[in-house]
């Protein structure tokens, strides 16, 4: 089962930074070895997907002319627009309607494990029809999530809906994650 809306209002129900993004020095030190993830110096416009409280944005966002970051959670999206300012960020949930635009990195950080195998599926098929030369970066928690899926199986079902073209190949594995990419085939 998709973790709910209401889950997700409950995890923010007492701050718009439930996981510590900004006083972590663990979760501030995976934003930037996410950033030496990406590939190129700059991105016409990036997508992230679960974009939580807009802290990987503030090491991202940088690099790319525009910027969009989708969350379930109100409070996060408003901290997000607080945090990046120059960035947009909406409101919505997966499965539904992402945002549009021609994204050529689409982010998802520790967002896979809230989806059941299906919606995992689906994801990957909207990206690839969208975006199918976007660059994927995926940060993928390794301890126990709490959900039904746990970090690497969900990744592993997402890595197997994109099919032979688009492989998923490990940056780097560090202490409790793991980050991946998807480059696109004329890169």
């Amino acid at each position: 089962m998709t973790v709910t809306r209401a889950r997700l209002q409950e995890i923010y129900a007492e701050t718009d930074d439930p996981w510590n993004f900004v006083c972590s020095r663990y979760e501030q030190e995976k934003f930037r070895t996410t950033r030496t993830a990406l590939t190129r110096p700059r991105y016409a416009s990036a997508l992230e997907i679960g974009c939580g409280n807009g802290e990987l944005a503030r090491h991202l966002a940088p690099f790319c002319d525009a910027y969009t970051g989708i969350d379930a959670v109100g409070k996060a999206v408003a901290a997000a627009r607080r945090a990046v300012p120059s960035a947009r960020f909406v409101q919505g949930y997966f499965p539904g309607q992402l945002p549009e635009g021609d994204h050529d990195l689409v982010i998802l950080s520790e967002i896979l494990y809230f989806l059941t195998p299906d919606h995992l599926t689906e994801l990957a098929e909207v990206i690839l029809r969208q975006w199918p030369s976007a660059e994927m970066v995926f940060v993928t928690y390794l301890g126990d999530t709490g959900n039904e899926l746990q970090g690497e199986a969900a990744l592993a079902v997402f890595a197997k809906a994109l099919g032979g073209s688009h492989r998923l190949q490990n940056y780097r594995t560090a202490a409790g994650y793991r980050i991946d990419r998807v480059l696109p085939e004329a890169a």
